[in-house]
């Protein structure tokens, strides 16, 4: 019985939805490391593995608020913007002497506004995600260009040291606090997903929004919800973004849409929805934080890095829609 069991609990691990996909990147994962301590044994120190993790946060961060609106069928292009905004929004309050607890909050509530314009885009209104996205990804980035006139801030000074330590230099139990913000996130956000029915609506959706509408789901609500965790993800990685400068830049979070599809992706979120874990973005986010690591270390120019992250998104996708095609085809058939 024993043994039949645990039989039984295999299968079902194997039967969620990316998990086959999620066992195949953490294979590659694993290979990579070993590759990379090769080619450089400081690959697996102590220092480069707590940087390597401080690294890999904020990707995995964006990840998960990609990887919530990627299963619902949709996409999310404004998340670099929202982190320049949410970085200068914050930095320029607290260079003009607001505390930074209120400047937080402040930046949190202007992230918010956008998340839910999202949704309003894509659901009320009808428009597609990508030209909404776009729409809204213009809009944050020239709120984040006009907050300080054009100017990237000062230094946000001695007043801000609290909120540089909490959000990226200091440390709880020997650990980052960076990562301790991006694992709390993740079992929250893993939790809604998972274990909750707004997590069943959200798959619903991308399986079949029409399906869903007619089973009950508040389609409006639901994409509103997906939209608002991106925008609390994109919001965190830019107050993270001022804490780790100490100023507020124009240009944070540019290219970051970019690397939350790569994390959602590779880690077997399917861009056609329905489909994929959190575990998944963890495994994505941490192969693109081990490439740039580990390319750094062998002398490899940014292009060639770029350009291997890009070469492993598009394989991801097409991956991806060879499988769910081929399984619609079967159905079919």
């Amino acid at each position: 019985m024993d043994k039949i069991g645990k039989q039984n609990r295999i299968k079902r691990i194997l039967a969620v939805r990316g998990m086959g996909q999620v066992i195949t990147v953490t294979i590659g994962l694993i290979i990579l490391c070993i590759v990379f301590s090769i080619v450089n044994p400081i690959f697996f120190s102590g220092k480069n593995i707590a940087n390597l993790l401080r690294q890999i946060a904020p990707i995995l961060i964006i990840g998960i608020g990609q990887s919530y609106v990627l299963i619902t069928g949709n996409i999310d292009l404004s998340i670099g913007s929202v982190i320049g905004m949410s970085c200068m929004i914050s930095a320029t309050m607290m260079t003009k002497g607001v505390n930074p607890w209120a400047a937080v909050f402040v930046t949190f509530i202007c992230c918010l506004a956008v998340g839910v314009l999202n949704g309003e885009l894509v659901s009320r209104c009808k428009l597609p995600p990508f030209i909404a996205t776009l729409g809204t990804m213009t809009i944050a980035r020239g709120i984040a260009q006009i907050v300080n006139n054009n100017y990237n801030t000062g230094s946000i000074g001695e007043a801000a040291k609290g909120f540089r330590n909490f959000f990226y230099y200091g440390k709880t139990a020997g650990i980052y606090n960076a990562i301790w913000i991006t694992i709390v996130l993740w079992i929250v956000f893993n939790f809604l997903l998972s274990k909750t029915r707004t997590g069943r609506h959200i798959y619903a959706i991308g399986s079949n929004v029409d399906a869903a509408r007619l089973s009950g789901v508040n389609v409006h609500s639901t994409t509103i919800k997906v939209y608002v965790v991106s925008a609390i993800c994109a919001c965190t990685v830019g107050l993270m973004t001022c804490a780790t400068t100490g100023m507020g830049t124009m240009d944070a979070g540019n290219g970051y849409e970019m690397y939350a599809v790569a994390a959602s992706v590779i880690g077997g979120v399917s861009t056609l929805g329905g489909q994929g874990i959190l575990l998944g973005t963890v495994v994505g986010a941490s192969i693109w934080g081990v490439l740039q690591n580990g390319l750094q270390f062998a002398g490899a120019p940014v292009a060639i890095r770029n350009i291997t992250i890009g070469i492993i998104v598009v394989v991801s996708v097409l991956l991806d829609v060879v499988v769910r095609t081929g399984k619609h085809r079967k159905k079919a058939n």
